[in-house]
């Protein structure tokens, strides 16, 4: 599958304007981890860009992902991709057993939460957001109190790298997309 015809069918099964944003926030950290291990990043583009194309019709745990990978697995697309949306739900059982995997369970939650520091920021822009603000709102429970934090740090974890590297790369990755998720702000690119 390629990532044009993953997009396509992103946005067949999504409505949702945040909804598509988060994927193409999960696609964008997706690609710049694929950038940095020097790995396949179209492949782990259209599964960022898949990873929750069922949510907006099916959220209960009985139904997501598995509507997802049911109907991918019909249209024969790829095992690899498949199995990484399937582990990136953790009561599914179903661990990350490779890189990409991983990958994508680690940015998942951090895209979000990364969106949300974003829109309380004066600028509304991601183009200066730092860790260290991220950490900081991290530590608020009140903020964004729906983002799982130990999913963030367990993520970085999971990658063997450090917290503040892990947000540094997620932002890197969403900065380059800025604009396709409304997070310009006032700043403008870079």
């Amino acid at each position: 599958m390629t990532r044009n015809e993953a997009y396509t069918l992103m946005t067949q099964w999504t409505e949702s304007e945040n909804l598509r944003r988060h994927m193409l926030a999960v696609e964008a950290a997706m690609v710049e981890y694929a950038r940095k291990y020097n790995e396949n990043e179209e492949l782990w583009a259209v599964v960022g860009l898949l990873h929750d194309m069922d949510y907006e019709k099916h959220p209960t745990a009985e139904e997501h992902p598995y509507v997802a990978v049911n109907f991918l697995e019909e249209q024969g697309v790829a095992e690899e991709i498949t199995h990484a949306i399937l582990a990136h739900a953790s009561y599914t059982g179903v661990k990350p057993v490779n890189l990409m995997e991983k990958v994508l369970l680690a940015v998942d939650e951090l895209c979000g939460f990364i969106t949300a520091c974003v829109y309380v920021r004066p600028s509304r822009s991601i183009h200066d957001l730092k860790p260290k603000s991220v950490k900081k709102k991290m530590k608020s429970a009140g903020f964004s109190r729906a983002v799982n934090r130990k999913d963030i740090t367990n993520g970085a974890e999971l990658l063997g790298v450090s917290l503040d590297e892990h947000i540094q790369t997620v932002i890197d990755g969403m900065q380059r997309v800025a604009d396709d998720l409304g997070l310009e702000g006032s700043l403008g690119g870079n």
